[in-house]
């Protein structure tokens, strides 16, 4: 029987190299989304099935998860990939902007925890949350997305706590730039726009390359995982010099 992987996000660029990798290994995956985004998705095959959904609706979350539950009652990793991504200063955003941002990036990874969690038990599988060096540090023109990597980063850190004693794993990934919407970044009506699309990253990867490293961090049993050379460098120095690491980040983007 095959292994299962439910991948939210699952029609981005990063959510679709996880789910090329797992496939090639026999998993079965599946894809959670937004409608309009799994419709843009070519045919899957056989291996994958899409789960289209709002992470910010607690009905629909609630509603979809039972529904995987009934199709898979043992869950071996849960992917919690969906985001979206907000860069201008703060007093350029607005509290409706910065709680949407929250919503999805954290709550929505939340939620997904919550309705998988006794089916993520039942295969004493693991949880892996993609998050960011804005997880970890503090991020130039990006208050709302930091603030919700680090709630992420806080949640499954300390879940990875809770869920040991059900033979439950949980990893956290820190990338520090990936080009996933390379060009198509464009504000919402809220401000916030396409993750992996901004004109001031660096250290670029590609998706396939962040997968590949954060997959293998995982099977190793990694708790942590940087993602990329400027990411390792970054958790790095800002645990031994904040200030040393702050003066870097703003030469780097500060233009």
């Amino acid at each position: 029987m095959s292994r299962v992987a439910v991948i939210t996000g699952g029609a981005g660029g990063l959510g679709q190299a996880f789910a090329a990798m797992l496939v090639k290994q026999d998993w079965h995956v599946v894809l959670v989304d937004l409608p309009a985004a799994l419709d843009a998705l070519p045919e899957q095959g056989q291996a994958v099935e899409c789960v289209a959904c709002d992470l910010t609706d607690d009905a629909a979350v609630e509603r979809e998860c039972a529904g995987i539950v009934s199709r898979h009652p043992a869950i071996d990793l849960v992917v919690h990939n969906a985001g979206v991504t907000q860069i201008d200063l703060f007093e350029a955003t607005t509290i409706a902007s910065q709680r949407l941002v929250m919503e999805i990036n954290h709550f929505g990874s939340v939620r997904m925890a919550a309705g998988l969690l006794n089916a993520v038990r039942a295969a004493k599988g693991s949880h892996l949350a993609v998050s960011s060096v804005a997880g970890f540090s503090p991020l130039y023109k990006r208050t709302a997305y930091a603030a919700s990597k680090h709630a992420m980063n806080g949640f499954f850190l300390s879940l990875a706590a809770e869920e040991a004693r059900h033979g439950v794993s949980v990893t956290v990934a820190a990338p520090s730039f990936v080009a996933t919407n390379p060009g198509r970044y464009d504000f919402g009506a809220e401000g916030v726009g396409r993750p992996g699309a901004a004109t001031d990253g660096f250290d670029e990867m590609r998706p396939e390359q962040a997968a590949a490293i954060i997959l293998d961090g995982w099977r190793k049993g990694r708790r942590f995982v940087p993602v990329g050379r400027v990411a390792r460098m970054a958790w790095l120095i800002n645990r031994l010099s904040p200030g040393l690491y702050d003066r870097i980040m703003r030469r780097k983007v500060e233009n």
